[in-house]
């Protein structure tokens, strides 16, 4: 079997490939930049058809957090790990134990270069099994006195970012009446659903994971197959799934006025961000739009505020979305080739003029 994805372009500092003593997996952590400083990013657990996709899947997400950090003004670089399943494989308690036992052997083996966090598929009980291994782990439980979840935080910011999204598709930020398309119904993208549907959004949803749609009928929302949700007529798609979902082939039949969502890397290619311009289609860059959750980590475990003053640099990813924005008006250019520019920046002025990702 082959990758589904070419491998991304190598402009990391270092990448730790390892088959678990314990569980067996296949784990990767990659480290791609510490200009900013100790690289934060979470561990995500997931099935891959082939080894080498989840190798490039933890390159390019790993890439995607030195962005996200460094858009979002952290003084943290970017990082990611993944634990590999095949398609069918299951885990029974102990061997996922064992997997966290082992990815917290990896992470400590950088010394503190990178720090890890809950991800897709993981969770804050897997991250005090990390703990067990390194101390450099973020987001652990509440009962234990750590941070604990970050999907609230991920999902107020995106909701802000989508807020700034409908204002320039329509000229109010106000969710009321407008059609709304959320693809996934995890912990981010449910609660985005509650939210909207409180503001009195026209809300269509959908999720690989039949039972979620009673969470559907719940918010009086309408349900569609997945795989179909890009085709419904709305002012906003929202993936908050996994990554990669818009390829040319939903860009080209794609029936909303813009793209605002949490889920990382939905950009099947770069190239995505300038088809969806030539279509006239708004493009929220993803790790602006979602980096509510690391803003609220970093700084939780840095002991940088209140909590209240924290939550309201989460907040401020709206404001960071509508800068992007302005900027890309401004320079003629697309919402991503301005998020990428403001990220250049801070890379730059933190090295001393070496940027590590292309502006």
């Amino acid at each position: 079997m082959t990758h589904t994805l070419p491998l991304p372009d190598f402009t990391h500092e270092r990448v730790e490939v390892t088959t678990g003593p314990r569980s067996g997996l296949f784990i990767a952590v990659a480290l791609h930049s510490s200009t900013l400083g100790s690289a934060l990013g979470g561990a995500r657990i997931w099935r891959y058809p082939h080894w080498s996709d989840a190798l490039g899947d933890v390159l390019r997400l790993s890439a995607a957090m030195t962005l996200k950090n460094a858009a979002a003004g952290l003084a943290a670089g970017g990082g990611k790990a993944v634990i590999a399943l095949s398609p069918d494989e299951k885990l029974d308690a102990a061997r996922r134990r064992d997997a966290f036992l082992d990815l917290g052997d990896v992470v400590d083996s950088f010394g503190g270069a990178y720090r890890t966090a809950e991800d897709v598929g993981s969770t804050t009980d897997d991250m005090l099994t990390v703990s067990e291994r390194t101390a450099h782990v973020v987001g652990l439980p509440d009962s234990v006195g750590g941070s604990g979840e970050p999907a609230g935080p991920t999902s107020i910011g995106v909701y802000e970012s989508l807020r700034a999204t409908l204002e320039r598709v329509t000229g109010t930020a106000d969710a009321a009446g407008r059609r709304i398309t959320v693809s996934g119904l995890g912990q981010v993208g449910s609660r985005l659903a509650v939210r909207l549907a409180t503001d009195g959004a026209v809300l269509t949803v959908t999720d690989v994971d039949p039972a979620k749609r009673d969470l559907a009928t719940q918010l009086g929302a309408s349900w569609v197959e997945p795989g179909t949700e890009h085709r419904v007529e709305a002012d906003v798609f929202v993936p908050a799934g996994v990554g990669g979902v818009l390829t040319d082939e939903v860009i080209d039949t794609l029936a909303a006025r813009a793209v605002c969502g949490p889920a990382n890397n939905p950009l099947a290619d770069r190239g995505g961000s300038d088809r969806l311009a030539e279509r006239g289609i708004l493009y929220a860059p993803d790790f602006v739009a979602n980096a509510g959750g690391v803003i609220y980590l970093d700084l939780e475990a840095k002991r940088m505020g209140t909590r209240a003053e924290i939550m309201e640099r989460v907040t401020g990813v709206g404001e960071t979305m509508r800068r992007v924005f302005a900027l890309a008006e401004e320079r003629g250019v697309t919402p991503l080739v301005a998020a990428e520019a403001l990220a250049g920046e801070r890379l730059r002025s933190g090295a001393g003029g070496a940027a590590t990702v292309p502006v």
